[in-house]
């Protein structure tokens, strides 16, 4: 990790990097390899590094999370990340996991199947990753802190990128354009990441429909679609075919938000170059939904299916262990020095997290005590009209490192609600160590009487990050069969950096097989 300038929108700043590279290079690997990466600090800033999306069996001390699984690498320090890949293939991704580092330093992780095995849909001639980020010109970290002293959100970004480039529709930023070359007839694998901070995207090509594979890395029964929707810390891969007149075509991306809220609406542009083409030739652009097009989003997240194929079945648990009910919430707590005489804030069933200045796995493994709780309670302290109307009155929130505690290999079905707490937002949240079934969703206040009737047991989507609909909840279904701390959060960094957030400690099983292995001799020092 070093720090190197870097010019975007006729602004240069320096920014961390990894080997130099934004984004940073891709990990290929195929499924069933032992994965070794040597992380080295040349930065003035603490690090750690997260592989998202794997799972991490028993292995908590290679998952990243600063002060969660690991305490960071010091400036002039090194770790390695030393895990196994073991059954999961497809694209997930790599980024930073303190501050708001991820804002440069992220990449690919790129897993292919087993030698000899194909994927279960036609094999593409050729693939590429589309890693969607954001870019701000002034210092993120510089502007992250102004705003926490005034308890205010920092400014939103100043444009999205297509790896790590903004499009022509941006000043300085011709030479900046991702292109994408290809033969007409020709089917493409397209690898899908939202590696943005705190957007929610829309993406489409102009004239082209895109036919969904996989998402989060599990293969999902192939539909076809004009545009997706990606949550920051989710991947898609879709086929395309270059089956239109041979020409320059936009791909494009803005942001999807249904809730009074500011973001980033600039749209990111990359070309899909149709080969022998001269580039004089201006592509035509895709229509996107509007940004609070609801409708669209829902549609879409409704069609999502896992394959539920022998091979690659969908093993939803059937009998639930243990029931979660969780609300999803901002607030606002007192503060002095800030402007308005309140800090914004954001909670799980009214807990803002605090993080440790020990890694929580650390202190598990240990039996280091007074470091965190297990008190995380299993359903809000009262129940509300959570959708009503906008609450503006009681939005203090309790604060602690309260941590739920769960039986090795019990079943959970926790159930996610968004709250009208100051407004209703979506909110993508995403469970470390395990992937999830997304067994049921609605708009309103969940109904346990009647929701639970209308749950997709048989092929629901099977994820690591999922969407908590504005003003609506997700349920969502796993089995707890991975010891360790594991990080639960909001994947907007700014509702992360506010709280919003825990993690389960899950027990040890009976079997040294089934139990946490020990730490590697160079984890990071606290």
């Amino acid at each position: 990790i070093r720090v190197k300038n870097v010019s975007r929108l006729c602004h240069a700043k320096p920014i961390a990097t990894v080997n130099g590279r934004f984004p940073g290079p891709t990990v290929y690997a195929r499924e069933g390899d032992r994965v070794l990466v040597d992380v080295t600090n040349y930065a003035q800033y603490n690090i750690s590094i997260h592989w998202h999306g794997l799972k991490q069996f028993r292995n908590g001390w290679a998952d990243g999370p600063a002060y969660i699984t690991q305490c960071p690498i010091k400036t002039g320090h090194s770790y390695t990340y030393d895990f196994n890949v073991t059954g999961q293939r497809g694209t997930l991704w790599w980024h930073a996991h303190i501050l708001w580092l991820r804002a440069t330093v992220y990449g690919a992780i790129v897993i292919m199947p087993k030698e000899g095995r194909m994927f279960p849909f036609p094999q593409p001639h050729g693939e590429t990753k589309i890693i969607l980020g954001e870019w701000w010109n002034s210092d993120v970290e510089t502007l992250v802190n102004q705003a926490n002293k005034l308890g205010l959100p920092p400014p939103t970004s100043d444009s999205h990128t297509i790896n790590g480039k903004p499009g022509p529709l941006f000043p300085c930023s011709s030479k900046h354009t991702f292109s994408m070359e290809v033969e007409a007839g020709k089917t493409y694998l397209l690898r899908i990441i939202n590696a943005a901070l705190n957007d929610e995207l829309f993406f489409a090509i102009a004239g082209h429909n895109m036919t969904v594979v996989e998402i989060d890395a599990v293969y999902t029964k192939p539909f076809t679609t004009r545009v997706i929707l990606i949550a920051p810390g989710q991947t898609t891969n879709v086929l395309i075919k270059a089956d239109q007149p041979r020409s320059r075509y936009f791909m494009a991306a803005r942001p999807f938000m249904d809730a009074p809220v500011p973001v980033d609406n600039k749209t990111v542009t990359a070309i899909l170059h149709y080969k022998g083409i001269p580039n004089t030739v201006l592509p035509s652009m895709p229509k996107l939904p509007a940004p609070n097009n609801t409708n669209v989003a829902l549609r879409y997240n409704n069609r999502l299916r896992s394959l539920n194929s022998p091979q690659f079945p969908a093993k939803v648990p059937l009998k639930v262990d243990r029931h979660l009910f969780y609300t999803v919430g901002l607030g606002a707590n007192p503060c002095s020095s800030c402007q308005n005489g309140t800090q914004l804030t954001a909670s799980l069933n009214n807990i803002t997290f605090v993080m440790p200045k020990v890694g929580l796995l650390q202190a598990h493994y240990f039996h280091i005590k007074g470091v965190f709780k297990t008190d995380f309670p299993d359903r809000p302290p009262v129940p509300f009209n959570y959708t009503g109307v906008p609450l503006t009155a009681n939005l203090g929130t309790s604060l602690g490192t309260r941590l739920s505690k769960v039986a090795f290999n019990s079943t959970i079905e926790l159930v996610l609600q968004d709250t009208n707490l100051l407004t209703v937002e979506s909110h993508p949240f995403h469970l470390h160590g395990f992937n999830f079934f997304v067994v049921g969703s609605g708009v309103g206040n969940f109904d346990p009487s009647k929701d639970p009737a209308k749950f997709n047991l048989v092929d629901p989507p099977e994820r690591n990050t999922v969407g908590v609909p504005t003003g609506g909840w997700t349920a969502i279904r796993f089995r707890a069969d991975n010891p360790g701390v594991w990080f639960m959060h909001c994947h907007l960094e700014l509702h992360t950096m506010w709280g919003l957030k825990m993690a389960f400690v899950v027990e040890n099983g009976k079997s040294p097989e089934e139990s946490i292995i020990p730490p590697p001799k160079d984890l990071p020092p606290c």
